[in-house]
């Protein structure tokens, strides 16, 4: 065999390495863009719930106050936690790849939910409040954003999940950080947010002793 056909031959073989390695280079960004768009979509769909309850909350206030003797200090809890949120600067667009960005998103937003479900059961001691039409749609409403917000939430976490496994698995870690992508942070369970907001009214210590 001549030198030119060995030579012609190492060249198709270089050609079809470069091929293949073009392929799998292209098959596994384009899998790694896919499966972080779908991280984005599901952050999307977080923001939206938070965003809903985030605009209920003026409604809210605006019929609790009209609730005779409503304690002011439940209404300025939830008014200055709502603000707070607002000042939370993400990245417009895409979920957060900073892990202390998203937990002070969290904190706000656990802030928040901790005041209004301490209204709603200090609302408890307001018959008239409950009865009325607006309050009890407002109370509906709420409840049904809290549960989109834990679905949305979980779906969120599943998609980092399934995009974090992506980038660490074979032969994908070789070229995740080449092509920019790194594992995203998940949402975490709020200490604390097991346990339902403690409300108490000790009524009985600033009654006056009976005289004997």
């Amino acid at each position: 065999m001549s030198f030119g056909k060995i030579a012609l031959i190492g060249l198709g073989i270089v050609v079809a390495l470069a091929i293949v390695i073009g392929l799998t280079l292209s098959g596994i960004f384009n899998r790694l863009v896919t499966l972080q768009q779908a991280t984005d979509a599901a952050w999307a769909q977080v923001q939206n719930v938070y965003q809903r309850r985030a605009d209920l909350v003026p409604n809210l206030v605006n019929t609790v106050q009209g609730a005779a003797n409503f304690e002011r200090t439940t209404l300025n809890e939830v008014t200055n936690a709502r603000a707070s949120v607002g000042r939370v600067q993400l990245p417009a667009g895409t979920a957060p790849t900073d892990p202390q960005q998203l937990a002070q998103f969290e904190q706000a937003q656990g802030q928040l939910g901790t005041a209004l479900s301490r209204l709603l059961v200090v609302a408890e001691r307001y018959p008239e409040l409950r009865a009325t039409t607006a309050f009890r749609d407002l109370q509906a409403q709420l409840e049904g954003t809290e549960n989109r917000i834990a679905v949305e939430r979980g779906r969120f976490n599943e998609a980092v999940q399934t995009y974090n496994t992506a980038i660490k698995r074979f032969p994908a870690v070789l070229f995740a950080g080449m092509f920019g992508h790194t594992p995203r942070p998940y949402f975490t369970a709020t200490p604390g947010a097991e346990a339902a907001p403690k409300v108490e009214f000790d009524f009985e210590s600033k009654a006056e002793p009976k005289k004997s």
